[in-house]
């Protein structure tokens, strides 16, 4: 039977030789059944002072932690690791990246959260998880829902942003149903994972706020000198080849 499972992982900074130091996650079954993942673990990787910053997880917390890869949450993934199942991530890009790291070779269905919600919810100023915590009401039905698996929240840690995850994952598929009613849901994220997002306006830089379209007429410099010299994401550099051509 088909399984769901959501991840997240905190790491010892967002370098190529970083590693994972926490993973949290929930495997959902067909029939609703949850269960909960909430590991630290060791790393000879030293924890950078901005991630500690982040997570706040210390070298004196994961001192004499199981490595990775003799976690549960590891070893039970192996296990799931069938195109049958769907692996689920917020900026799953990171998490599979890390996953990888530690010997992992995917063989589920992916799905997005981040990518999906840019498609879903293009109007949306951000697409943060925490922004979505607070903008979608998710906040409201967290603690119930914490309580039902005996999850204890606390900011930036990873059960409790794959919690949330879970949340704003319902509001996904409630989309996908209104706007594709006659595509499994599922389905069509994994499809939406796939698919880069072509982009309406900046969310930082010089022109943070304003539309790329207009930018694109009034300063094709620009647009021209990001896509060559800044480290761009895959939405971006999708949306500024798009313009570019359009307007070459």
């Amino acid at each position: 039977m088909t399984k769901y499972v959501l991840f997240d992982t905190e790491t010892t900074g967002n370098q190529d030789e970083d590693r994972i130091i926490q993973i949290g996650a929930m495997v959902i079954g067909a029939r609703g059944e949850v269960e909960v993942y909430d590991e630290l673990c060791s790393s000879e990787v030293p924890i950078k002072i901005e991630a500690m910053e982040v997570h706040n997880i210390t070298p004196e917390l994961i001192k004499g932690k199981a490595r990775f890869q003799d976690t549960k949450f590891f070893n039970d993934l192996k296990a799931l690791n069938s195109e049958n199942n769907y692996l689920i991530a917020h900026n799953i890009k990171f998490d599979l990246g890390m996953l990888e790291k530690e010997g992992f070779k995917n063989g589920m269905q992916l799905i997005d959260t981040l990518r999906c919600s840019k498609h879903l919810f293009p109007e949306s100023p951000y697409h943060r998880l925490q922004y979505f915590r607070y903008s979608l009401g998710l906040y409201k039905d967290e603690a119930r829902e914490a309580q039902k698996h005996h999850i204890i929240i606390k900011a930036h840690d990873a059960i409790g942003d794959v919690l949330v995850m879970k949340l704003l994952l319902s509001k996904i598929v409630a989309k996908v149903k209104e706007k594709y009613p006659h595509i499994h849901p599922m389905k069509k994220l994994v499809e939406l994972t796939a698919q880069p997002v072509l982009l309406q306006e900046f969310k930082f830089g010089k022109y943070n706020g304003e539309k790329i379209e207009v930018i694109a007429r009034k300063d094709m410099g620009y647009l021209k000198w990001m896509y060559k010299n800044m480290d761009l994401d895959e939405d971006m550099q999708f949306t500024l080849e798009h313009i570019m051509e359009r307007y070459s």
